[in-house]
């Protein structure tokens, strides 16, 4: 019999370090490392359905019947801003999502069903500006472009959009409403100058200058809060909008 002790001790095998990973490797998630950039950095959202997938045409049909809702309900029980905020809200979520061609065509499906609803003399005037709004605010959302930048050039859009109803709704009606708008200013001028002690009667020129500007106060006014609003409500349908400026989220603490 051989002694125990003269025995070789056995060796166990140690794992090669090239072994092949297994079936578990392969279903291995890597972790997800926050951005240290923080949200000024995110990229565009990256539509990960096919175009052509019939979830495209559904969820534009349900965004397009939402702004026509909207436009619908404040026509008949007008709420103030509340309601006009969010017109073109939709539209904008629609290029976001789905991208320029969605966009164009929830636009045109909101207008053809207001035109059903209530006529076409009211359809356009969502169409323009608030249907043309929701298609510029997202492209420039989804090129993320700066809040000056989109505030300053939907502006303008709001304002050609205001003239443009000024003018449908003069021919509609028969009468001249820039006419009597400027009439209105011309009377609001002279009592002002009347409780400012100014002896001085206000020129046309002065008039319109002033009817102008008043416009574009209300639509950067208007623009800012649709601006707001889209950042809280996007966020959340994980579809974010750009940062607002610094002090903005200052002042509402989202720091």
């Amino acid at each position: 019999m051989s002694d125990p002790h003269d025995e070789a001790p056995r060796s166990h095998p140690t794992p090669k370090p090239d072994a092949e990973p297994s079936e578990t490797d392969d279903n291995w998630i890597e972790d997800i490392v926050p951005d240290s950039q923080g949200s000024e950095a995110r990229s565009p959202y990256v539509r990960k359905v096919d175009p052509a997938s019939p979830i495209v045409l559904v969820e534009t049909a349900f965004l397009a019947s939402a702004a026509s809702l909207l436009w619908l309900v404040n026509s008949y029980f007008p709420m103030g801003p509340i309601l006009q905020v969010f017109f073109p809200v939709p539209i904008a979520l629609i290029y976001l999502r789905w991208g320029n061609r969605a966009a164009w065509m929830g636009a045109l499906v909101s207008g053809l069903l207001l035109s059903v609803l209530i006529g076409p003399a009211r359809s356009i005037q969502y169409v323009m500006p608030f249907g043309v709004m929701g298609v510029l605010l997202g492209t420039l959302w989804y090129r993320r472009a700066n809040w000056a930048t989109s505030i300053a050039i939907a502006t303008l859009l709001g304002v050609f959009g205001a003239f443009f109803r000024i003018g449908l709704l003069s021919v509609l009606s028969g009468d001249d409403l820039w006419l009597y708008g400027t009439n209105q200013i011309t009377n609001l001028l002279e009592w002002l100058f009347v409780k400012l002690g100014l002896l001085m009667q206000p020129s046309l020129p002065l008039v319109q200058a002033v009817v102008v500007g008043m416009i574009f106060v209300q639509n950067m006014v208007y623009l800012f809060a649709v601006h707001l609003v889209s950042w809280f409500l996007c966020d959340r349908l994980n579809t974010p909008i750009p940062r607002p400026p610094h002090w903005v989220q200052v002042l509402l603490d989202s720091e």
